[in-house]
């Protein structure tokens, strides 16, 4: 059986033996929406559920459009140019218009990654573009802190301005349930303070701080107290653009509205497209990272292992293909590597579980220290080094091929589950 994976830009062929039982997990057939930029431009005008764009912005002198950073690939190409022009039309300054790149922690972007995530109408070229710093604190406003003691600083750029709309990409999320919606502004202009608080080990050890879960999960609770910190600050709405996109990222759905609502919408249809039941868990797991350019890192690339966790056998064996083209992630997180890869899983956990905020980028780390005590990890990648490959804490095998002849081996049922969409795809086991 031959299974086209995911896999950097061109995708990865593999040949499974016959001899395998075969479960391809894939989402279900979604419609596409035929006419794209007609559904973006009847969303922004007739939704519904809230004033039309042109209606708020003509109230706004000043407008801030939080976009995603090169991690999401957001069709905003779709999105932008009509948003631009319903705010132009209105009267705004286009030099009142900025388009704001929610980094989080991530690094700016700059020069071809900015057409990469933007698009190149040439309407886009007439408005600032500026990137979030999370470490600079002059650029953010402090409003205090949740009941939890979550410090809330916000970028200032954002909180000032008359009109915030954030553009998000609704899909799993490995922590949150699903990304998009308030998730754009934290950690997508927060401050490192505030990043690092909401991902300590505290919030990521409750057992709903899970993909897919947004009911009990304090992250998820979280964020929207932060979010209405700054609603009740400004007062002011927040009005959100939410997309889901099929696997070859055509849009299956777009709506606007205020930024809850709009999100909880995109969510129910998301989780309809990416949940999948199954009756049974697997003694081997093949899996993706979804691609470029989720698969850039191995930071990223951990989204891929602990999405389908929960349909592998305890003691069983994940196969995870990943490019990592760019190596394995920020300096912070190859630091936090090292510490899993010499005091072991074990002990790497129990160093971090009482620490109110954790190290840069450590939280990746954590979830692949959750993750190994559950299965053991093999890696295909082209794009690490042998060093760099040492610091995964995965095995690594010179071919899918290769590795389902090692997770296989020796085993009475030689059956396997193959995700070639990786996180974007949720499998669930129904007892």
């Amino acid at each position: 059986m031959k299974v086209r994976l995911q896999y950097g830009k061109r995708g990865l062929q593999v040949t499974i033996p016959d001899e395998y039982r075969i479960t391809v997990v894939e989402k279900p057939s979604m419609p596409v929406l035929s006419n794209p930029a007609y559904s973006v431009q009847s969303a922004l005008e007739n939704n519904g559920k809230s004033p039309r764009l042109g209606q708020i912005a003509s109230k706004c002198k000043t407008v801030c459009i939080l976009v995603c950073d090169i991690t999401r690939p957001v069709p905003n190409h779709l999105i932008l140019p009509p948003i631009l022009k319903t705010l132009i039309d209105v009267g705004i300054s286009r030099d009142e218009i900025l388009l704001l790149i929610a980094t989080g922690l991530h690094r700016p972007n700059v020069g071809k990654e900015l057409t990469t995530i933007l698009g190149d109408d040439p309407i886009l070229n007439s408005v600032p573009v500026e990137n979030h710093f999370a470490r600079c604190e002059i650029s953010h406003v402090n409003l205090g802190y949740t009941a939890n003691r979550t410090p809330i600083k916000l970028d200032r750029r954002f909180v000032q301005a008359d009109l915030k709309i954030v553009i998000g990409l609704v899909e799993p999320h490995f922590m949150a349930g699903f990304s998009g919606g308030r998730k754009v502004i934290v950690p997508g202009i927060a401050h490192e303070d505030t990043i690092r608080t909401l991902h300590n080990s505290k919030f990521l050890s409750d057992p709903h701080c899970r993909v897919c879960v947004v009911e009990g999960n304090p992250l998820h609770a979280e964020l929207i107290a932060i979010v209405d910190k700054l609603r009740t600050h400004c007062g002011t709405n927040i009005y959100g653009v939410n997309v889901v996109i099929d696997a070859e990222r055509r849009l299956n759905f777009v709506n606007f509205g205020e930024i809850e609502t709009s999100h909880q919408d995109a969510m129910a249809f998301s989780g309809q497209m990416s949940m999948v039941d199954l009756d049974r868990q697997f003694p081997v797991v093949l899996s993706t990272a979804a691609g470029f350019p989720l698969d850039q890192t191995f930071y990223q690339a951990i989204k891929g292992i602990v999405s389908p966790l929960n349909i592998v056998e305890p003691n069983g064996k994940l196969i995870l293909a990943a490019e990592c083209k760019e190596g394995l992630g920020s300096q912070s997180f190859q630091q936090a590597q090292r510490r899993l890869f010499q005091n072991g899983t074990s002990s790497f956990l129990q160093s971090i579980k009482d620490k109110n905020q954790a190290d840069v980028d450590e939280w990746s780390t954590e979830l692949l220290a959750r993750a190994q005590q559950r299965a053991k990890i093999m890696l295909y990648s082209e794009g690490l080094t042998q060093p760099q490959f040492e610091l995964t804490g995965t095995q690594s095998i010179a071919s899918i091929e290769q590795g389902l002849t090692l997770a296989l081996k020796g085993l009475e049922r030689r059956e396997l589950a193959v995700i070639p969409e990786g996180p974007y795809v949720v499998p669930r086991y129904r007892d």
